[in-house]
């Protein structure tokens, strides 16, 4: 039978975080709501995928009749209908019983993920103490979760916190995460573009005990600082990794990536789209950069990345950030001493209730068809 689209749900669900999530160093408070706008896409003869989209509706109406093959080339979504590349993905994949990372032409991966809940969540205390063993506390959550690596964020100073207070606060929160994850542990932290070069070198000096993994978007793009906090690493012996791209990163990221200033890439698994990540991915693996793309916020990326994370191999962390959602069953997933045992099933590992997803399409969605 025609394996033509037919028909195209629409609607916006809502998911809970396991915990709400406070400030960083720019922004207040998170909260615990994850909204994902959701497409399930039909075929003729009654396959469906689904997956994020966020395309207007007379861009979706483009893709009734379509037959899947015509969308495709070798296991890529074609250029032209990479706005639906996720749905579309699921789908195919699901057409071919495969995970989609096989769909591909990858290897089911090996990843590991890392706690990424871990945010200010002390700014009601006084005391640094009590805010280090909070913060500490969560990181102990997130290991019984079976997370082994764990990103904090840090520069409390430049918004929520006088600015000594806040650096003196972020390097004893560093310091009692270190303690309770234990040596063996991957510690990374974020300062969301809340710092300097110097108040960077400052804090790296004060936690080098800690044995950081990763400082993640110290201050704003700068080659020239960049390359200055490059050389002071190297004197000082700190096996820091520099990670940064997430948000409206420098359009040079990349080339200084290649360049050596940057070790770890994190363009938004969103923003940039699995195809995109995939031929960027490869022209890193080839000269040793690291990749991790950035999925808060997202509630299903996690499971996009690591996916992903079949077809790049530098790719070496999933930031894990996810949401329970009425109408997605994600029990197929499972973290495991630090690693994400990503499901050999077809499609994205991930089942649409679809009953409970017909109801929002009912309530706030649209229904497209042929």
């Amino acid at each position: 039978m025609d394996p033509g689209i037919t028909r195209i749900d629409v609607a916006t669900i809502e998911g809970k975080r396991p915990r709400a999530a406070g400030s960083n160093a720019r922004l207040g408070n998170h909260g615990d709501t994850v909204r994902l706008p959701l497409v399930r896409l039909t075929t003729a003869d009654g396959a469906t995928g689904f997956g994020r989209c966020a395309a207007s509706e007379e861009q979706l109406r483009s893709l009734l009749g379509k037959p899947v093959p015509e969308l495709f080339d070798d296991g890529r979504v074609e250029a032209e209908w990479l706005p639906f590349e996720l749905p579309l993905l699921d789908l195919a994949a699901r057409l071919a019983g495969q995970p989609v990372y096989a769909f591909a032409g990858g290897e089911r991966p090996q990843v590991r993920s890392y706690d990424t809940s871990l945010y200010f969540d002390d700014l009601h205390l006084a005391d640094d103490g009590a805010a280090a063993n909070l913060i500490a506390g969560e990181a102990r959550d997130g290991w019984d979760l079976g997370h082994r690596a764990f990103k904090i964020k840090v520069g409390r100073g430049a918004r929520h916190l006088p600015l000594e207070a806040g650096t003196v606060r972020d390097i004893a929160v560093i310091r009692a995460v270190r303690e309770v994850v234990g040596p063996e542990a991957t510690v990374m932290i974020d300062a969301n573009n809340g710092w300097n070069l110097n108040l960077t070198k400052r804090v790296l000096t004060e936690t080098a005990g800690a044995n950081l993994h990763w400082i993640e978007e110290a201050f704003h793009e700068d080659n020239v600082l960049y390359a200055d906090l490059k050389e002071w690493l190297t004197a000082e012996a700190l096996a820091v990794r520099i990670a940064d791209g997430e948000g409206a990163a420098h359009p040079a990221l990349a080339d200084w990536a290649r360049a050596g200033l940057i070790d770890v890439v994190q363009y938004n698994i969103f923003a940039r789209g699995f195809d995109r990540w995939r031929q960027l991915g490869s022209d890193l693996d080839a000269i040793g950069v690291e990749t991790s793309p950035h999925t808060y916020g997202g509630g299903v990326s996690g499971y996009v990345t690591a996916h992903l994370a079949g077809v790049v191999a530098g790719l070496q962390f999933v930031e894990w950030d996810v949401a329970a959602f009425a109408e997605i069953d994600t029990s197929a997933w499972v973290i495991r001493n630090g690693l994400v045992e990503v499901p050999g099933t077809p499609g994205f590992g991930l089942e649409l209730d679809d009953r409970a997803f017909d109801a929002a399409v009912a309530h706030s969605g649209v229904t497209l068809r042929q």
